[in-house]
């Protein structure tokens, strides 16, 4: 039996998610024995010089145009409840309500902007995913026992499970109109469920491995799909064939979402790079790479000019540093990128997070970038174009930094501020 299969096996396990590469690239619960002095010193050594290069690489200035729309985000509020990772947030459609899910077995609704807890749902197991209702009355979570849950936004109340989906399931989307929801998981194959009743509608099935991501198209026509086969699939909702596979990626797509006018999908992936392609016909329009590790999560905001992205952003030695020393001792990752998507130039690099980013949230407004990490908190972003973001800040700085944390790590990049 293959290593894989055994860690998947094990009783209890719940990985994160299956990569590629386990060893260099998923450094988790590393534990050094009988080390001597000499080894000591290589790791500390190789682990110093692995932070110096990724700070170097994170620190170099990025170009920008002021001819352009220029876009620049301020940590507003750090948001702490979850006790264990975080995984997955998405706006409401009015951008009042923020949902979060995570590891320890809860998803949580936050008003906003005060950043308050309204209420905590919970998913024995852990939460990998969540997803609005157009109208905001329900939430879905997706978790680690292979069932979706359907809530009451307002109370909190649990309304119908959703069975059926062989292992974890990874993801979870709504249709915009509200009559169904789709899943994603372990089984290979995306569902499609009536929202209604529960009724279980079509199976899509054609990858080959776990399906880690699943997004409707914002007519509802078509839903997209990325797996751990290296490949990005555009289905017919309404006859369930397939329309198209997308492929180019040399890892795991991890993640996808398509532009607001359904005209583009990005694509994040685990081989360092976000892919832009034209629906109608497939074309890969632009590649866009700045020396991530790992991409976990893409998402376009809602006027379709900006593209925020995250993942990890360090290097396998700087991982490894952190696994020794912990967090509070090293360096922070580069894991947050905002991007133009007319031109694919990088606007902002935010690496406030202390660990990988596993989701990141434009609000519908405009207004907001939620983004979820390993470090167990969900960071708040206030977005404007830098001349006017500093107005709209809070200059209270018990409630501006609630992290404690200065916001000196936020890198400003190209012109606008």
């Amino acid at each position: 039996m293959s290593l894989t299969r055994s860690l998947r096996a094990a009783r209890g396990w719940k990985p994160d998610r299956l990569f590629p590469t386990l060893f260099i690239r998923r450094i988790r619960n590393l534990r050094f024995t009988a080390f001597g002095a000499v080894h000591q010193v290589f790791v500390f050594s190789a682990c110093l010089l692995a932070m110096g290069l990724s700070a170097c690489g994170d620190s170099r200035p990025v170009p920008g145009s002021a001819t352009l729309p220029v876009l620049k985000a301020h940590l507003y509020k750090t948001l702490t409840g979850h006790s264990g990772q975080g995984r997955e947030v998405a706006f409401s459609s009015d951008s009042q309500v923020l949902a979060t899910s995570s590891v320890d077995g809860t998803a949580k609704i936050w008003k906003l902007p005060e950043g308050q807890m309204m209420r905590t749902l919970v998913h024995p197991g852990g939460v990998t995913s969540v997803s609005f209702s157009p109208d905001g009355q329900t939430v879905a979570t997706g978790g680690y026992d292979g069932t979706v849950r359907l809530w009451d936004t307002k109370g909190g109340t649990h309304r119908r499970t959703l069975s059926g989906q062989g292992g974890t399931i990874w993801a979870v989307a709504m249709s915009p109109h509200g009559e169904n929801i789709a899943s994603s998981g372990e089984d290979k194959t995306v569902k499609l469920w009536r929202l209604s009743d529960g009724a279980l509608l079509r199976t899509f099935s054609g990858h080959t491995l776990n399906v880690w991501s699943v997004e409707f198209s914002p007519d509802g026509k078509l839903l997209a799909s990325g797996s751990f086969d290296k490949t990005a699939k555009l289905w017919d909702v309404g006859t369930g064939a397939l329309v198209r596979t997308l492929t180019g990626h040399s890892e795991a797509i991890v993640h996808l979402a398509f532009n607001p006018d359904g005209t583009m999908l990005a694509t994040g992936s685990d081989d360092s790079s976000i892919r832009l392609w034209r629906i109608h016909d497939g074309t890969l329009i632009r590649t866009l790479t700045d020396g991530t590790d790992h991409v976990y999560t893409v998402s376009f905001s809602a006027d379709g000019l900006w593209l925020a992205t995250g993942g990890r952003g360090q290097g396998a030695l700087s991982t490894l540093w952190k696994e020794i020393v912990g967090p509070g001792w090293s360096a922070n990752g580069a894991t947050v990128r905002l991007w133009r998507v007319s031109d694919g130039t990088l606007q902002q690099v935010l690496s406030e997070h202390s660990g990988d980013v596993w989701s990141v949230a434009l609000s519908p407004d405009g207004k907001w970038l939620a983004t979820s990490s390993e470090d167990k908190t969900v960071k708040l972003w206030r977005l404007g174009d830098g001349v006017s973001l500093a107005a709209q800040i809070p200059t209270d700085s018990s409630f501006t930094q609630i992290s404690g944390k200065p916001h000196s790590r936020i890198k400003p990049t190209g012109g606008g501020i």
